[in-house]
């Protein structure tokens, strides 16, 4: 659950701080000891909670590997950037899917803060999104895990030209690593 937690907000701060909808539709709320911007268009509420709940029940069956944002130009359909959360299932869990060894919610909370910080600071060297611009999630799974009928397949949507890459901080539950 607290990874899942993680992804709405990280991808509400995404979201809001590339302008892929306007500053107007969001609300600040506290989490994580920052002020957090979350949607508060109902379509795009209704959007993520239905994403996101697949995606816990994917993380509890252990078959998620990662999440991917894609930010594409509407007009030529260009994939302009893609953040991606790699999800790795940590060696210290016991078959029930608990932690050998637990982490403090606090300890888990300042990881998930400077990774939300640092995500705000990328901002600051991205180049400007000059033409208006939407978004989808990937999702990658295991082979065996089962996916809605309403869901489709898609190519990785990669990045054609000029592909830069930076690192993004990670955190530990005990349980996953993103």
């Amino acid at each position: 659950a607290i990874v899942t937690e993680f992804f709405g907000y990280a991808v509400n701060s995404i979201l809001y701080q590339r302008g892929i909808y306007p500053p107007e539709s969001f609300e600040r709320k506290n989490k994580y000891g920052l002020g957090m911007l979350v949607t508060t268009d109902e379509q795009l509420k209704a959007y993520l909670v239905n994403i996101l709940q697949q995606i816990n029940d994917w993380m509890v069956q252990k078959t998620l590997q990662k999440l991917v944002l894609v930010v594409t130009a509407v007009g030529s359909h260009e994939v302009l950037e893609r953040w991606v959360f790699d999800i790795v299932q940590e060696s210290g869990v016991d078959g029930d899917g608990t932690a050998k060894v637990e982490k403090s919610d606090k300890e888990i909370q300042t990881e998930i803060s400077a990774i939300i910080r640092q995500i705000t600071a990328s901002v600051t060297f991205l180049p400007l999104l000059e033409e208006a611009c939407t978004f989808d999630l990937l999702v990658y799974t295991n082979d065996d895990a089962e996916v809605p009928v309403q869901w489709e397949e898609s190519d990785a949507r990669l990045i054609e030209t000029n592909e830069e890459q930076v690192k993004l901080r990670s955190f530990s539950t005990s349980v996953h690593k993103v």
